[in-house]
């Protein structure tokens, strides 16, 4: 069969996972809850929020503590480590760890479009964690109940998203809850009720600007980024008063005209209004600097810099600003004149520790490159050496002449194999829509520029590290990073965009085919940022896509795809203890104290770009629990390969189109976009003669491949046949 449609990226459709709830019996204020015996499927809220507390409008000292009864940052605290002081559990004992309640989240954010990678806040005995719809629930750690839900109803039409629909968490701080939604919306909730009190627009999804990180609360402030890397935006990060919603200071990632760094762009043209640079992640802030830290995404097109001569600041850059103000600081660019997506989606840790016999303040970032970079958070300058060094060159490209590269190791080897090259070539001569016969090529290094001919290049866009968050223990003083190698193929074969298009559709300026996220290595190490050296690393048959955190007992919390939440001794990287958790388990695990006892809570809900099973699944996890692990919810890859000839749908229908849209909508789009014009490199379906054939289509479609996930168990052979004539007689066709 033609698999034309298929091999630059993957259409999703993940089962759900299993559902439901253990709740606790009731407990007085001085007593531990413990687990009760019964499992029940749980739907809307059964509790009201009279127990909730309000949060003060917290101090500086309060966002630095380290967490122990509550875990008020997305990062834990305002340096992200990600890293909690208790050890109750600890490396003796965590492998008596075991559910105290699961409670499902009324089946939000199930469909394939949706990732769940929110990771919990906790205050006063209450979670709060958002799905992968921006729908925000507040629950009991007593009794998994609960109290309520803020439902934001997001417009099925977005199409601007890039990666799967999702929300990175929430932000707490005097008596509100606050959320960037998909729509490019903030949106403040009263803590107690989960009511709108406020709501702002920070961008417009019909221009391209979404949000899908936590919002930060520091200093009377609400901090946001804006996602649309992919959608020719101008990247920026915006302050707002946290009371009022209204703003308090903007900071373009793309400089204006006399700006700082506006000259790394071309002279006369207007490429820097739709330059990228978008920040997909919740900033660090160091009080006593009185400095925000943040990194930026790839520039725009993500893959075409024809247009855009210049190192092209302040995208792929570390960037550090005056926390009041927002004026600029520094910045140190990791990837100048990027053209291979190697943007920087993980957040920034701040730490101190020692250098060559002097202590500094440092900041470690994980790239897609596969390098952690570690500078000095005063100066911005590298406390590991880093070289500008000559690079391979294509003057159409307009590649920068050199690339800042560290002298230390990256997380995984970058050269690329025979067998890398076979695979992307074997994916490409099943292409129909790549241009008549072209040269699959080695690259030379991660900076090897790419015309007419598919370069391959280790690592791809998926990275390297992608958006997970590493931790960062003072106990060890190492770094513990979730990363891939991923491989890809680059051609420049994409004319540039029409002038006025920029923001309706994704705009990669070119294409790139990928092995997908099952097909990749995965890696979780233990970096000593200190001298560059891995301490110890962990190997897994497939990507690690899971943000991590570690403790004072010696223990790395991380997730797995096929649904397990695993616990490894921080010191050596023996595995302790491992937990089937029913769903995807791609989110970060959260630590914290609750009437004199240390827990853990994780959502499991799958990962649309992962391909990993879906779910809704908020377990709470204590050395008391009784609660065991519970069966998977099946499968969230395909078995077969694109190319392969597939066994036929047993029912042969026509299908209807106009049935097939939401279905299209709801399993599609998050890769496609919702125009099928492309999504996350995934490709453009329209005017496409192989996805025009109803045939081979719903064949694909059935039975998976290329990195594809088969639907035959998971959608009807209606919704099949639906969608399978959405595609060949609306998408295919305009």
């Amino acid at each position: 069969m033609d698999a034309g449609i298929w091999v630059l990226f993957v259409l999703l459709l993940i089962p759900a996972g299993f559902v439901g709830y253990v709740i606790g019996k009731e407990q007085g204020d001085d007593e531990p809850a413990k687990q009760a015996t019964g499992t029940v499927q749980q739907g809307e809220a059964i509790a009201d929020g009279s127990s909730i507390t309000a949060a003060p409008a917290f101090s500086a000292e309060d966002l630095t503590e380290e967490p122990q009864a509550a875990w008020l940052t997305n990062g834990g605290t305002l340096m992200n480590q990600r890293y909690s002081p208790l050890d109750e559990i600890d490396t003796g004992n965590v492998a008596d760890l075991k559910g105290v309640w699961m409670t499902d989240l009324a089946g939000s954010g199930l469909a394939a479009k949706y990732s769940a990678e929110g990771q919990p806040i906790v205050y006063q005995g209450i979670i709060y964690v958002p799905t992968g719809e921006d729908d925000v629930f507040a629950v009991s750690v007593d009794t998994g109940k609960i109290l309520w839900r803020y439902q934001a109803e997001l417009d099925q039409k977005i199409n601007s998203v890039c990666c799967g629909w999702l929300s990175r968490g929430v932000a707490l701080g005097d008596g509100r809850v606050y959320l960037g939604q998909l729509d490019g919306t903030l949106v403040a909730l009263d803590q107690k009720t989960g009511k709108r009190v406020w709501q702002t627009a920070v961008g417009d999804w019909q221009k391209g600007y979404t949000i899908t990180a936590a919002p930060l609360y520091y200093d009377g402030m609400v901090i946001t980024g804006v996602s649309g890397g992919e959608f020719s935006i101008r990247g920026r990060i915006q302050a707002y008063d946290a009371k009022t919603g209204k703003e308090m200071w903007r900071f373009h990632t793309m400089p204006g005209p006399g700006d700082v760094g506006h000259d790394s762009w071309p002279a006369g043209g207007n490429a820097w209004e739709h330059g990228g640079a978008p920040v997909w992640q919740t900033p660090a802030v160091d009080p006593e600097l009185g400095l925000l830290y943040f990194s930026t995404g790839n520039a725009s097109p993500d893959l075409d810099g024809r247009l855009r001569e210049g190192d092209n600041l302040f995208s792929a850059s570390i960037v550090a600003l005056e926390a009041k103000t927002g004026k600029y600081k520094w910045h140190f660019q990791q990837v100048h004149h990027d053209i291979w997506d190697y943007d920087s989606p993980s957040p920034v840790v701040l730490f101190d520790a020692e250098f060559d016999g002097d202590e500094h303040k440092a900041l470690a970032q994980a790239s897609k490159t596969g390098w952690i970079y570690v500078l000095d958070r005063e100066t911005g300058k590298p406390l590991l050496p880093i070289e500008e060094k000559p690079v391979p060159q294509d003057p159409l490209q307009k590649t920068s002449p050199t690339q800042p590269i560290p002298s230390y190791d990256p997380l995984f080897p970058h050269e690329v194999t025979d067998d890398d090259v076979a695979a992307i070539r074997k994916l490409v001569d099943k292409s129909t829509n790549l241009g008549a016969d072209p040269k699959t090529i080695k690259g030379k290094g991660i900076y090897t520029p790419f015309n007419k001919d598919t370069v391959v290049i280790v690592p791809g866009p998926q990275g390297g590290n992608n958006w997970q968050p590493m931790s960062y223990s003072p106990e060890t003083g190492l770094l513990y990073n979730c990363s891939m190698r991923s491989v890809a193929g680059y051609a420049q074969r994409n004319p540039a965009l029409p002038e006025g298009k920029q923001g309706s559709v994704s705009d990669f300026g070119s294409v790139f085919t990928t092995t997908g996220f099952q097909a990749q290595t995965g890696f979780l190490t233990a970096f000593d940022p200190t001298s560059g050296k891995i301490e110890w690393q962990k190997r897994w048959p497939d990507s690690c896509y899971s943000g991590t955190v570690t403790t004072a007992g010696g223990i790395v919390f991380v997730g797995r795809n096929n649904g397990s939440l695993q616990a490894y001794d921080a010191e050596s990287g023996d595995q302790l203890w491992s937990f089937q958790t029913g769903a995807g388990a791609n989110t970060t695990p959260t630590v914290f104290e609750h009437r004199g006892k240390q827990y853990v809570t994780f959502l499991a809900g799958g990962n649309s770009l992962a391909a990993t099973v879906h779910g809704d699944n908020l377990w709470l996890f204590s050395l008391e629990g009784t609660m065991g692990p519970v069966a998977t919810g099946g499968t969230g890859e395909g078995t077969g390969h694109a190319g392969e000839t597939p066994a036929e749908p047993t029912e042969q229908t026509k299908g209807d189109a106009q049935a097939g849209e939401q279905v299209w909508a709801d399993n599609c789009s998050g890769c496609h976009g919702l125009n099928g014009t492309g999504g996350n490199g995934g490709p453009s379906l329209v005017s496409n003669p192989a996805a025009s054939d109803m045939v081979k289509t719903r064949a694909q479609v059935t039975n998976g491949g290329g990195g594809m996930p088969s639907f035959k168990d998971t959608l009807t052979q209606k919704q099949i046949a639906d969608v399978s004539a959405y595609v060949s007689q609306k998408i295919a066709k305009k």
